[in-house]
Protein backbone atom coordinates (compact mmCIF):
# COMPACT_ATOMS: atom_id res chain seq x y z
CA UNK A 1 0.00 0.00 0.00
CA UNK A 2 1.62 3.57 -0.74
CA UNK A 3 0.10 6.22 0.97
CA UNK A 4 0.93 10.06 -0.73
CA UNK A 5 0.38 13.32 1.32
CA UNK A 6 -0.58 16.46 -0.14
CA UNK A 7 -0.36 19.76 0.41
CA UNK A 8 -3.69 22.01 -0.48
CA UNK A 9 -4.68 25.76 -0.09
CA UNK A 10 -8.04 27.56 0.40
CA UNK A 11 -7.97 30.65 -1.17
CA UNK A 12 -10.14 33.45 -2.04
CA UNK A 13 -13.83 33.36 -1.84
CA UNK A 14 -13.09 29.64 -1.00
CA UNK A 15 -11.75 30.33 2.32
CA UNK A 16 -15.10 30.06 3.82
CA UNK A 17 -15.67 26.56 2.61
CA UNK A 18 -16.17 24.34 5.26
CA UNK A 19 -13.59 20.97 6.51
CA UNK A 20 -16.93 18.86 5.14
CA UNK A 21 -17.57 20.80 2.19
CA UNK A 22 -14.01 20.22 1.33
CA UNK A 23 -14.04 16.60 2.11
CA UNK A 24 -16.65 16.30 -0.48
CA UNK A 25 -15.15 18.12 -2.71
CA UNK A 26 -11.56 15.90 -2.74
CA UNK A 27 -13.74 12.77 -2.68
CA UNK A 28 -15.41 14.12 -5.82
CA UNK A 29 -11.68 14.47 -7.17
CA UNK A 30 -10.37 11.09 -6.17
CA UNK A 31 -13.08 9.35 -8.28
CA UNK A 32 -12.90 11.84 -11.04
CA UNK A 33 -9.28 11.30 -11.46
CA UNK A 34 -9.85 7.38 -11.06
CA UNK A 35 -7.14 7.29 -7.92
CA UNK A 36 -7.11 3.60 -6.52
CA UNK A 37 -8.17 4.58 -2.91
CA UNK A 38 -7.40 2.08 0.33
CA UNK A 39 -11.09 1.89 1.54
CA UNK A 40 -11.83 1.03 5.60
CA UNK A 41 -13.76 -2.08 6.24
CA UNK A 42 -16.57 -2.68 7.22
CA UNK A 43 -20.49 -2.11 6.59
CA UNK A 44 -19.87 1.66 4.79
CA UNK A 45 -16.71 1.45 3.50
CA UNK A 46 -14.61 5.01 3.29
CA UNK A 47 -11.44 5.97 1.37
CA UNK A 48 -8.61 5.78 3.42
CA UNK A 49 -7.85 9.95 3.70
CA UNK A 50 -6.37 11.04 7.08
CA UNK A 51 -6.99 15.54 7.42
CA UNK A 52 -4.84 17.09 9.90
CA UNK A 53 -5.36 19.68 11.50
CA UNK A 54 -8.14 21.82 9.41
CA UNK A 55 -7.84 25.42 9.43
CA UNK A 56 -11.16 26.75 10.35
CA UNK A 57 -14.60 28.13 8.09
CA UNK A 58 -13.73 31.51 6.88
CA UNK A 59 -9.59 31.19 7.00
CA UNK A 60 -7.74 31.46 4.31
CA UNK A 61 -4.59 29.49 4.12
CA UNK A 62 -1.45 28.02 2.02
CA UNK A 63 -0.77 25.16 4.26
CA UNK A 64 -3.43 22.63 4.54
CA UNK A 65 -2.38 18.64 4.46
CA UNK A 66 -4.00 15.94 4.12
CA UNK A 67 -2.49 11.59 3.37
CA UNK A 68 -4.20 9.11 1.46
CA UNK A 69 -3.46 5.48 0.84
CA UNK A 70 -3.45 3.85 -2.39
CA UNK A 71 -3.85 0.34 -3.18
CA UNK A 72 -1.39 0.78 -6.32
CA UNK A 73 1.71 2.75 -6.75
CA UNK A 74 1.42 5.65 -8.36
CA UNK A 75 3.63 9.23 -9.45
CA UNK A 76 3.15 11.68 -6.60
CA UNK A 77 3.68 14.83 -8.87
CA UNK A 78 1.36 13.15 -11.30
CA UNK A 79 -1.32 11.99 -9.28
CA UNK A 80 -1.52 15.69 -8.12
CA UNK A 81 -1.80 17.33 -11.72
CA UNK A 82 -4.40 15.17 -11.87
CA UNK A 83 -6.16 15.65 -8.29
CA UNK A 84 -5.84 19.70 -8.97
CA UNK A 85 -7.42 19.49 -12.16
CA UNK A 86 -10.28 18.00 -10.48
CA UNK A 87 -10.71 20.21 -7.77
CA UNK A 88 -12.36 23.92 -7.62
CA UNK A 89 -10.41 26.56 -8.33
CA UNK A 90 -9.07 28.21 -4.62
CA UNK A 91 -9.11 24.26 -3.58
CA UNK A 92 -5.73 24.41 -5.27
CA UNK A 93 -3.68 20.60 -4.84
CA UNK A 94 -0.21 22.08 -4.64
CA UNK A 95 2.44 19.39 -3.36
CA UNK A 96 2.50 15.65 -3.18
CA UNK A 97 5.22 13.48 -1.85
CA UNK A 98 5.23 9.93 -0.73
CA UNK A 99 5.24 9.04 2.49
CA UNK A 100 8.51 7.64 3.82
CA UNK A 101 8.70 8.66 7.29
CA UNK A 102 5.98 8.19 9.89
CA UNK A 103 3.73 10.91 12.42
CA UNK A 104 2.88 13.89 10.16
CA UNK A 105 0.25 14.95 12.05
CA UNK A 106 2.80 14.54 15.08
CA UNK A 107 4.78 17.39 13.17
CA UNK A 108 2.26 20.23 12.79
CA UNK A 109 2.93 21.88 16.01
CA UNK A 110 2.82 24.89 14.82
CA UNK A 111 1.01 27.84 12.40
CA UNK A 112 2.11 30.99 11.00
CA UNK A 113 -0.88 32.80 10.09
CA UNK A 114 -1.25 36.58 8.44
CA UNK A 115 -4.05 38.81 10.01
CA UNK A 116 -5.01 41.89 7.54
CA UNK A 117 -6.91 44.62 9.66
CA UNK A 118 -8.34 46.59 7.12
CA UNK A 119 -8.86 50.43 8.24
CA UNK A 120 -6.23 50.27 11.64
CA UNK A 121 -3.70 52.24 11.40
CA UNK A 122 0.15 50.18 11.51
CA UNK A 123 1.24 52.44 14.50
CA UNK A 124 -1.86 51.40 16.00
CA UNK A 125 -1.64 47.24 15.58
CA UNK A 126 1.61 48.13 16.37
CA UNK A 127 1.09 49.32 20.06
CA UNK A 128 -1.52 46.85 20.50
CA UNK A 129 0.57 43.77 19.92
CA UNK A 130 3.44 44.69 22.11
CA UNK A 131 0.97 45.27 24.56
CA UNK A 132 -0.06 41.89 23.84
CA UNK A 133 2.88 40.50 23.84
CA UNK A 134 4.53 42.19 27.11
CA UNK A 135 1.32 40.48 29.07
CA UNK A 136 2.03 37.63 31.24
CA UNK A 137 -1.56 36.10 30.46
CA UNK A 138 -4.73 37.32 28.47
CA UNK A 139 -8.06 35.79 29.23
CA UNK A 140 -10.08 35.40 26.23
CA UNK A 141 -13.70 33.85 26.29
CA UNK A 142 -15.05 31.79 23.74
CA UNK A 143 -18.20 29.57 23.36
CA UNK A 144 -17.98 26.20 23.67
CA UNK A 145 -20.54 23.06 23.40
CA UNK A 146 -20.84 23.14 26.94
CA UNK A 147 -21.21 27.46 27.37
CA UNK A 148 -18.47 30.22 27.39
CA UNK A 149 -15.17 28.86 28.20
CA UNK A 150 -12.10 31.19 29.42
CA UNK A 151 -8.88 30.28 28.77
CA UNK A 152 -5.39 32.56 28.20
CA UNK A 153 -4.76 32.86 24.79
CA UNK A 154 -1.02 34.24 25.24
CA UNK A 155 1.00 31.19 26.39
CA UNK A 156 0.59 29.86 22.56
CA UNK A 157 1.65 32.90 20.87
CA UNK A 158 5.46 32.76 20.35
CA UNK A 159 5.55 35.93 18.11
CA UNK A 160 3.00 39.10 17.28
CA UNK A 161 4.67 41.47 14.95
CA UNK A 162 4.04 43.66 11.52
CA UNK A 163 6.18 42.40 9.00
CA UNK A 164 7.96 44.25 6.13
CA UNK A 165 4.84 44.96 3.58
CA UNK A 166 7.21 43.39 0.73
CA UNK A 167 7.12 40.21 2.44
CA UNK A 168 3.37 39.91 3.34
CA UNK A 169 1.39 37.25 1.64
CA UNK A 170 -1.43 39.75 0.75
CA UNK A 171 -1.55 41.90 -2.44
CA UNK A 172 -1.97 45.23 -2.91
CA UNK A 173 -4.79 44.67 -5.02
CA UNK A 174 -6.47 42.46 -2.07
CA UNK A 175 -7.14 45.72 0.39
CA UNK A 176 -7.98 49.45 0.04
CA UNK A 177 -5.13 51.45 -1.10
CA UNK A 178 -6.64 54.85 0.16
CA UNK A 179 -7.61 52.99 3.79
CA UNK A 180 -5.08 52.29 6.36
CA UNK A 181 -4.45 48.55 6.06
CA UNK A 182 -2.35 47.32 8.70
CA UNK A 183 -0.90 43.20 8.33
CA UNK A 184 -0.36 41.45 11.72
CA UNK A 185 2.63 38.05 11.69
CA UNK A 186 1.38 35.83 13.98
CA UNK A 187 3.01 32.28 15.00
CA UNK A 188 1.35 30.45 17.71
CA UNK A 189 1.73 26.95 18.83
CA UNK A 190 -0.39 23.98 18.36
CA UNK A 191 -1.56 23.43 22.26
CA UNK A 192 -5.13 22.92 23.46
CA UNK A 193 -7.39 24.18 23.81
CA UNK A 194 -6.39 25.18 20.26
CA UNK A 195 -5.61 28.83 20.35
CA UNK A 196 -6.81 30.63 16.97
CA UNK A 197 -6.44 34.15 14.95
CA UNK A 198 -9.64 35.26 16.02
CA UNK A 199 -8.63 34.22 19.56
CA UNK A 200 -5.77 36.47 19.76
CA UNK A 201 -7.60 39.20 17.84
CA UNK A 202 -10.31 39.31 20.92
CA UNK A 203 -7.12 39.44 22.91
CA UNK A 204 -6.04 42.20 21.27
CA UNK A 205 -8.96 44.15 22.16
CA UNK A 206 -8.87 42.99 25.48
CA UNK A 207 -5.43 44.53 26.18
CA UNK A 208 -5.40 47.32 23.65
CA UNK A 209 -9.14 47.99 23.00
CA UNK A 210 -7.68 47.31 19.17
CA UNK A 211 -11.37 46.84 17.19
CA UNK A 212 -10.47 46.46 13.78
CA UNK A 213 -14.22 48.43 11.93
CA UNK A 214 -14.50 45.19 9.26
CA UNK A 215 -13.48 41.65 9.97
CA UNK A 216 -9.74 40.64 9.78
CA UNK A 217 -8.73 38.68 6.65
CA UNK A 218 -6.62 35.66 8.11
CA UNK A 219 -4.46 33.31 5.89
CA UNK A 220 -2.37 30.65 7.26
CA UNK A 221 0.87 30.78 5.84
CA UNK A 222 2.52 27.97 6.79
CA UNK A 223 2.65 25.06 9.55
CA UNK A 224 4.99 22.56 11.06
CA UNK A 225 7.36 21.87 13.70
CA UNK A 226 8.44 24.84 15.25
CA UNK A 227 12.27 25.04 15.17
CA UNK A 228 13.34 26.37 18.71
CA UNK A 229 16.76 27.93 17.77
CA UNK A 230 15.84 29.59 14.60
CA UNK A 231 12.13 30.77 15.87
CA UNK A 232 10.67 29.39 12.00
CA UNK A 233 8.24 26.41 11.81
CA UNK A 234 9.49 24.16 9.19
CA UNK A 235 7.99 22.27 6.13
CA UNK A 236 6.38 18.92 7.33
CA UNK A 237 7.27 17.07 4.06
CA UNK A 238 10.47 18.34 4.30
CA UNK A 239 11.65 14.39 5.83
CA UNK A 240 9.61 12.66 3.13
CA UNK A 241 11.62 14.50 0.40
CA UNK A 242 15.17 13.85 2.22
CA UNK A 243 14.21 9.98 2.68
CA UNK A 244 13.14 9.96 -1.13
CA UNK A 245 16.35 11.58 -1.97
CA UNK A 246 18.42 9.34 -0.01
CA UNK A 247 16.84 6.37 -1.82
CA UNK A 248 17.00 7.38 -4.86
CA UNK A 249 21.04 8.05 -4.40
CA UNK A 250 21.28 4.52 -2.78
CA UNK A 251 19.77 2.58 -5.32
CA UNK A 252 22.14 3.46 -8.05
CA UNK A 253 25.35 2.92 -5.68
CA UNK A 254 23.99 -0.48 -4.70
CA UNK A 255 23.16 -1.14 -8.26
CA UNK A 256 26.93 -0.39 -9.27
CA UNK A 257 28.06 -2.12 -6.23
CA UNK A 258 26.25 -5.26 -6.62
CA UNK A 259 27.92 -8.67 -8.12
CA UNK A 260 27.94 -9.61 -12.26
Amino acid sequence: MQRIRLRYTKRGRLRFTSHRDFQRAFERALRRAEVPMAYSAGFTPHPKVSYANAAPTGTGSEAEYLEIALTAARDPERLRALLDASMPTGLDIVEAVEARTSGLADRLTASVWELRLDGVPPEEARRAADAFTAAETVEVQRQAKNGIRTFDARAAVVSLEIPDLTETHSSQADRPTDQPCAILRLVVRHVTPAVRPDDVLSGLRAVADLAPPVPAAVTRLAQGLFDEETGTVTDPLAPDREAAEALSTAEPTAAATAPA
